[in-house]
Order: structure tokens, then C-alpha cells, then sequence
């Protein structure tokens, strides 16, 4: 925090208005959910962009990070544009557009990032940019935007400004978790349920497990999968996917055009099934059971929706045999994470098995850190 204080006072010349954080997710269940109104389940990562910010007036917008090389971006506030490029600096530039375009009067800011989310893998670090940036703006002009709202003005920004039309969750995540707990998120009407994640106490812990393998979801794929369900439900008479019970999913499935928007519909609709199961299972305490609804979820993942790759396989494949109750992809896949519940026992044997994998298919060691379920977005200065 008194690091990040002092880069913007030596980058600027002048103190910042305060700093804030906001963290990266990983998802537990439920993927590409969200913008078919369904259900998704993250938690909220220890890593976290954050943010110096002052205020302007004159109408320039200055963004740096200390963790891409080049000079400071300056931009006008009044000249941005969607879809203009400008790289990293589109996310929180994007963010300003959004409120502007929300009403909100933002004249100018200067800005300093800073970011221990892994980028490239799966793990939010552009949410973590854009709700940063939201809530800062938020706490300095005041304008009366819950958490809940801040995060559906990061969506925008992303959607419309950068491009990617992502789903809601990412910002919510970001924005809205707490400590402790997953996040049961019901992405049609935002309703929110936190839900206790005391792994340790259980004798478990929940490894995220980055293959190293970089995705960009503005590539098509993403996009490509969200239309193809939209057809989905089109051809099924429904406005969403959400609005097909699970249970209908066999009845259904001849009815549709085409092998793969087959497969976008299986996937999705018996995700949203697996998260209701995951939220049962661990209300009642039986966190073990999870595993195997992980490992369905990323063979529904790699057949069905087809976002998996050989190293996110290769993980999920590896930490079972090796032991662990369960792992599967997380995030939007072509690369990024894996995430793997195992015996707190077994950490070590599982981490080892994994390293040698990756070793003996000549792959760059994957990084592997434990999730903790932290605290959403919040203002450190």
C-alpha cells in the first residue's frame, strides 16, 4: 500500500487521493453460466490489482502500471472510444468511459496499478483492473453505486468498451465476495448467497494450478460459445438457457440444429445443475463430495463446450490419479488455471506428480499457490 503511495507521488509529483485493491477470482463451479442468466460459484483470490488514484478536473485521464514496461497512457476523458485499443490501459479507461456514459461526471484522473493477479491465466486480472478503478472513482465523486453496480459498470466497460462479452461474474467476484466464503451467484437477477469455505477445517485444501499457457478471450471462441447458446435457446423457445430445467435436457437436446450448439446446451444447463449440487453438498458438510462434480465439470468442459487443452487436461488428468478428489479447468479455458481439491495430506504428492508431468511433456512448470477465500474489492488508504 505505502509502496504503491510512493510510485504515484514519485510518477506524479503529488499524493494520491487514497489506494484501493481489488482481487482476482477463481470459480468453483459453474462456467460460462453467467451470461445465460444461470448460476456460478467463485471466490475471491489473495491477489489483487491495486490502485493509487487522484482526481482531475481538466480532463485527462494519465494510466500507468508498474508492471508493463512504457511511459504513462494520457488520454481524454471526452475522446474515448470503445474498441480504440490502447492495450491494458483499455480496461480502466473503459471503466471511465462507463461511468461517463452511465451519467457520472468524471472529469480526469491520474492513476497508478499495480497487480499480483497472474495474467493469461483464467484468473480475472482484468476485473480486478476495472473494479478497482470503479471503486476508487466511486469513493472520490461519490455517486450512489452499491458494489453490486459497480461491478455491472465494470461489465460494461469490458463488453463494450475492450469488446469481450463476458458474463457478469468476474466483476461480481471481484467486487462483492468476502472472506471465507464462495460466492453462490444467481446471474439473472444478481441475488447473492455466501457460502461458508472452511476447507482447512475440513483437513482440505483447494490448489489453483496456472499452466502458464496464455489465452485471450477477444480471439472469437468466447464469443463464438455465447452466440452459439443464444441459438440454443432460440431453437428451444426459451429466452435463456437458464429457463431449461435440467431435468427437460434429454427431451430437448434432439430438437437442436447442430452437434456443437448440442454440446454448448448440455454444458450449460447441466453446469447450472452442478452448481446446485455443490451449494447442497457443502451446506450439509459433505466438502469431499465435491471432488467428483469438479471432474465432471471439466469433462463437460472438454467434450461439450470444447475449452479445454492438452495442459489443462494433462492437470485435471495427473491430480486424480495422484489422488486428489477432484479437479477441472476454471475460467474461460484455452489455457489459464486448473483448480484441484485434495487432502491436505496429499498437497505435496499431488504438486509433485503434476511437476513431473508437465517435465516429462517437455511444458514449462505450471505455477501452483493455494486458493483462499479472500475479501472482494476495499479501500486500503
Amino acid at each position: 500500500m505505502s509502496e504503491v503511495a510512493a510510485a504515484f507521488r514519485e510518477l506524479y509529483g503529488y499524493e494520491p487521493d487514497g489506494v484501493w485493491a481489488a482481487p482476482g477470482r477463481v470459480n468453483l463451479i459453474g462456467e460460462y453460466t453467467d451470461f445465460n442468466e444461470g448460476f456460478v460459484m467463485p471466490l475471491a483470490l489473495p491477489h489483487t490489482a491495486v490502485a493509487a488514484v487522484a482526481l482531475r478536473t481538466d480532463g485527462v485521464l494519465r494510466l500507468h502500471s508498474a508492471d508493463i514496461e512504457g511511459p504513462v497512457v494520457e488520454l481524454r476523458t471526452d475522446e474515448l472510444q470503445p474498441r480504440s485499443g490502447a492495450g491494458w490501459a483499455a480496461y480502466p479507461a473503459g471503466v471511465v468511459w462507463a461511468l461517463r456514459e452511465a451519467g457520472h461526471d468524471v472529469k480526469g484522473a491520474d492513476v497508478h496499478l499495480t497487480s499480483t493477479v497472474p495474467t493469461g491465466a483464467g484468473l480475472s486480472s482484468s476485473a480486478a483492473l476495472e473494479v478497482v478503478t470503479a471503486l476508487a472513482l466511486r469513493d472520490l465523486l461519490e455517486p450512489p453505486l452499491s458494489m453490486a453496480e459497480l461491478a455491472s459498470v465494470a461489465q460494461r466497460a469490458e463488453n463494450a468498451f475492450v469488446g469481450v462479452p463476458c458474463g457478469i461474474m468476474d466483476q461480481t467476484a471481484s467486487a462483492c465476495c468476502t472472506a471465507g466464503h464462495v460466492l453462490h451467484l444467481d446471474a439473472r437477477d444478481l441475488t447473492r448467497r455466501h457460502i461458508p469455505f472452511d476447507l482447512p477445517a475440513h483437513g482440505l485444501r483447494l490448489l489453483v494450478v496456472d499452466t502458464r499457457v496464455q489465452h485471450a478471450l477477444g480471439d472469437g471462441a468466447y464469443a463464438e460459445r455465447r452466440a452459439g447458446c443464444e441459438r440454443g435457446a432460440r431453437e428451444l423457445g426459451v429466452r435463456t438457457l437458464r429457463e431449461l430445467p435440467y431435468a427437460r435436457l434429454p427431451d430437448a437436446l434432439p430438437a437442436l440444429s447442430s452437434p456443437a450448439v448440442r454440446g454448448y446446451v448440455r454444458h450449460v444447463v447441466s453446469d447450472n445443475e452442478r452448481v446446485a449440487r455443490v451449494a447442497e453438498l457443502l451446506a450439509a458438510g459433505s466438502v469431499r463430495e465435491v471432488g467428483p462434480v469438479l471432474t465432471e465439470g471439466h469433462v463437460s468442459l472438454r467434450d461439450d463446450l470444447r475449452v479445454s487443452c492438452a495442459e489443462l487436461d494433462l492437470v485435471v488428468e495427473t491430480a486424480v490419479s495422484a489422488g486428489a478428489l477432484g479437479a477441472r479447468m476454471t475460467g474461460g479455458g484455452f489455457g489459464g488455471s486448473a483448480i484441484v481439491l485434495v487432502e491436505e495430506a496429499g498437497v505435496e504428492g499431488v504438486s509433485a506428480a503434476l511437476n513431473s508431468a508437465f517435465a516429462s511433456a517437455s511444458l514449462t512448470p505450471p505455477r501452483l499457490f493455494e486458493a483462499t477465500p479472500s475479501l472482494g474489492a476495499h479501500r486500503l488508504l
